[in-house]
């Protein structure tokens, strides 16, 4: 059963402007953090691409820069200049390799671990209630859903 270009924008659509719904409540909770640590350098200035490199290096333990703007699908310099920039916020370190001193590696610092646990535990908390509020059946679909996505994004090299 093949959709019309109609109603295949429709639907697109609507999951655009839910996936938009769903990233305007995770910004309020990113600024409702920022707003109640008032003085801490903090998310509230940190681009996508920056928020993607902290969680990048976060789950990696630590990364060099060239390893980094592989990640990002950035240059070395743009990499190196994006960890001055998130270095100088305290979101990341630079330090010597234990293995080879002349490699930088960089890590997430422990302050904004600590931060970004605590946005992290109330962004699945929006997730916990959806799950709750449309039960179990609904909420398999999802992620039987979000499961193909993801494979389809992995394979278009997104």
């Amino acid at each position: 059963m093949l959709m019309e270009k109609k109603e295949i924008m429709d639907h697109a659509r609507y999951i655009m402007d839910s996936g938009r719904l769903i990233h305007d409540r995770i910004g309020h909770i990113f600024a409702t953090y920022n707003a109640d640590n008032k003085g801490k350098k903090n998310f509230a200035e940190l681009s996508m691409t920056q928020l993607y490199a902290v969680k990048a290096t976060r789950k990696h333990g630590h990364v060099t820069i060239t390893q980094l703007s592989e990640i990002l699908n950035v240059s070395p310099p743009s990499a190196s200049a994006m960890v001055d920039r998130l270095v100088e916020k305290g979101m990341l370190i630079r330090e010597r390799s234990s293995e080879d001193r002349r490699k930088v590696l960089v890590r997430v610092s422990p302050d904004a671990v600590k931060d970004i646990e605590k946005v992290e535990e109330k962004i699945l908390n929006i997730f916990v209630e959806l799950v709750e509020k449309i039960g179990p059946e609904s909420a398999a679909k999802w992620c039987e859903v979000l499961g193909q996505i993801k494979e389809i994004l992995k394979k278009n090299g997104h």
